[in-house]
């Protein structure tokens, strides 16, 4: 992966983890700007993992639907594919709406099916319903661990506070 990729990623998982944490922050003033600084790096860190992983699922998924292996090496994000992808991060920062947010990632997604169908010969439809599901899938997991980081959070908080 070439350095502007993971710097476009980086950015596209900050504006994400931003736009998550932003909301947690105003219901709980009074954080310290050491936990809000550490949760805004972590939270981008996972982000642009997730973001990263996207077209690897995808290509598992394809080569699972496939009957033989294909003849390529593995779907990987490019300058070209990232960069709507960090644009959308920032621009539908998702504190102006979940709808717009999802709209902008299901052309992001749309962008990914093309160089997916290129690399494995699978039909477009076919190379669609991969980049979705991996797409979905990755967003559940983050979202539980989200969830879940939310819950313990809230419970030392309550911990810390007499």
């Amino acid at each position: 992966m070439s350095p502007a990729v993971m710097v476009l990623l980086l950015l596209a998982g900050l504006s994400e983890a931003v736009g998550r944490v932003l909301p947690f922050l105003a219901r709980r003033p009074g954080m310290s700007w050491r936990v809000v600084v550490s949760l805004l790096a972590a939270g981008g860190l996972i982000e642009a993992a997730v973001f990263a992983l996207w077209p690897l699922t995808a290509w598992t998924l394809a080569e699972f639907v496939l009957s033989t292996p294909p003849p390529c090496t593995a779907l990987v994000w490019t300058p070209g594919l990232v960069a709507p992808l960090a644009l959308s991060a920032v621009l539908a920062f998702p504190l102006l709406g979940p709808l717009l947010h999802l709209l902008l990632f299901v052309g992001v997604g749309a962008g990914m099916v093309g160089p997916l169908v290129t690399a494995t010969g699978l039909g477009w439809w076919a190379a669609a319903g991969c980049v979705t599901v991996a797409g979905a899938g990755l967003g559940v997991a983050v979202e539980a661990v989200r969830r879940l980081v939310v819950r313990l959070t809230a419970a030392e908080v309550r911990e810390v506070v007499p």
